[in-house]
């Protein structure tokens, strides 16, 4: 089954509530109808509430869900995308260029998944090549050159693990640009949209504040690959998400993220508009927060929020 199968499968109680939904709102307006719509929007509520994590990887991974250049339509103006990484080529998957974003001018990067089957070969599925994490650096040391703060959207299975990637470097770009995007002297505002996929997704979500959509999922593996390493069968990827805290709620609670961004009723790809006013207010309101900040006094935050990430237990001593 597909991911496109296993997500629609996943949300089916979902669906059906909000097909009666979209029936009832076409109906004349009256009390009883009123009555039926409000029980049917507390029902959704509910059922949103009680996706497991297996569920919300899924929904994470639904191909309607509104991607980097849909969020780019809706919140920003005179966006001018730039191509390649001077090195070696360009990287569909990942779109990055200059834009204004309610009059202030930003530099924009990020994950860009296909709709249907040509478009997904032609951005790898949204799996970066090592050229993509060189030119999302690129445009992020010339966001730094012109003073310019950066909107980042991850959304990715993970870096692209073809031999090519590796023989070009892959892990040594993904490495050098966490050194790097730790040092811009720039605020950097990062929204985990769908899937945060391992480094794939870290190298360029190194952030001044981090958000997450109410559905979106982060973690160092996906359930499949863990499921298939830790019980050797891929079939226990639900069993494993529930196990890896890899859902927008968890990760707020380890402090590994700073905001969780609600998704319209049913998720973001019910109402891809709504999903990007939201995004838009979050990400507003944390600029206008970075701004006031003296750079060194942001980079110092910077540096201990990353070096104070993580939970761990003390052995006891023997004897």
């Amino acid at each position: 089954m597909d991911d496109a199968s296993q997500s629609k499968e996943a949300i089916q109680p979902l669906l059906r509530l909000l097909e009666e939904l979209q029936q009832l709102g076409s109906l004349e307006p009256n009390e009883a109808n009123l009555q039926k719509i409000q029980k049917l929007e507390r029902r959704i509520d509910e059922t949103c509430q009680r996706l497991t994590p297996w569920q919300k990887t899924l929904l994470a991974r639904h191909p309607l869900r509104p991607y980097t250049l849909d969020y780019i339509e809706q919140l920003f103006d005179d966006f001018q995308e730039l191509h390649g990484d001077r090195k070696y080529g360009d990287d569909p998957s990942i779109v990055a260029g200059m834009a204004r974003f309610r009059g202030e001018p930003v530099a924009v990067v990020g994950h860009q998944k296909g709709r249907d089957i040509k478009q997904k070969v032609h951005r790898n599925f949204g799996m970066p090549n090592p050229e993509g994490y060189r030119k999302a650096l690129r445009v992020l040391e010339l966001a730094q050159k012109f003073g310019r703060a950066a909107v980042i959207f991850v959304d990715t299975p993970g870096a692209y693990p073809g031999i090519g990637a590796e023989e070009r470097g892959q892990a040594e770009a993904i490495a050098n640009n966490l050194k790097q995007m730790v040092r811009l002297r720039i605020p950097l505002v990062v929204t985990i949209t769908g899937e945060g996929g391992s480094g794939g997704a870290l190298a360029i979500a190194v952030g001044d504040v981090i958000n997450m959509l109410e559905h979106a999922v982060y973690s160092v593996i996906s359930p499949e690959g863990c499921a298939s390493i830790l019980f050797r069968d891929a079939a226990k990827a639900p069993e494993a998400a529930n196990s890896m805290r890899g859902t927008a709620q968890s990760l707020l609670e380890l402090e590994v993220i700073d905001h969780i961004v609600p998704e319209p009723r049913g998720g973001a790809h019910t109402d891809p508009r709504r999903a990007a006013e939201l995004v838009g207010e979050r990400i507003a309101e944390d600029l206008e927060q970075l701004n006031r900040l003296p750079i060194d006094q942001l980079l110092e935050r910077r540096y201990h929020k990353f070096r104070g990430m993580g939970r761990y237990r003390q052995a006891p001593v023997p004897g």
